[in-house]
């Protein structure tokens, strides 16, 4: 993958959603909620007043609203700022 996210942006791939509920109910996709966690792809290098926590590899959790959805080479990720990210898991 070609992206480098600038300035204090990060690029997160979503976690897959529960295809089943906990008492095994299957889920169709119409009525499936959107994942709130994902795995940090890229970060930039953050900026002179907030430096870069989060680096590659981070499993995070997001807000519902957060970022800007994007689709490349078939897959889905979400670009956001760093203060998106409400915790890393």
């Amino acid at each position: 993958m070609n992206i480098k996210p600038l300035a204090d942006r990060v690029l997160v791939k979503p976690a897959a959603a529960e295809e089943k509920t906990v008492s095994g109910i299957i889920i169709p996709d119409s009525a499936k909620e959107k994942p709130l966690k994902g795995e940090v792809i890229a970060v930039g290098n953050g900026t002179k007043d907030e430096e870069m926590v989060l680096k590659a590899g981070d499993t995070v959790l997001y807000g519902k609203y957060a970022g800007t959805e994007l689709e490349l080479e078939g897959e889905k990720y979400i670009i956001m700022r760093q203060n998106d990210v409400l915790a890393i898991i």
